[in-house]
């Protein structure tokens, strides 16, 4: 008895996420637009320090500690300036998580999420 096999090829799509935002560089200064989103539980930070909700800091994937970033809410045009102190966020399309105190002076907290620039500092 012969039997025959028959190998079925299908093609394979593969779906490629799309950053969510573009980074340009202008005079060393690093533009991101995104969402941002806040925090206001935690006890330590990626860092080491205490994290304190008062404080104006930040989590970002991939910037140093220390880096000082403006954030602008651009449907208020509020900013503020936070500090990078913590790694996140781990959600798609957000781009920055920030403390309470600074999502109170961009005024996203009753939303909780908000269409920002993101601009280095320093």
């Amino acid at each position: 008895m012969r039997t025959v096999s028959s190998i079925v090829r299908r093609p394979v799509v593969v779906a490629q996420k799309q950053a969510p935002f573009t980074p340009r560089k202008h005079a060393s200064a690093l533009h991101a637009y995104g969402l941002a989103s806040f925090y206001q539980h935690g006890s330590r930070t990626a860092n080491g320090e205490k994290f304190d909700p008062r404080e104006l800091t930040a989590a970002h994937r991939t910037l140093p500690f220390g880096t000082r970033l403006k954030v602008t809410n651009l449907s208020t045009g509020r900013s503020v300036t936070v500090r990078v102190n913590d790694r996140g966020p781990f959600i798609a399309g957000r781009i920055v998580d920030v403390s309470h105190s600074a999502a109170l002076s961009l005024g996203m907290t009753g939303r909780g999420l908000a269409k920002v620039k993101v601009d280095v500092v320093d």
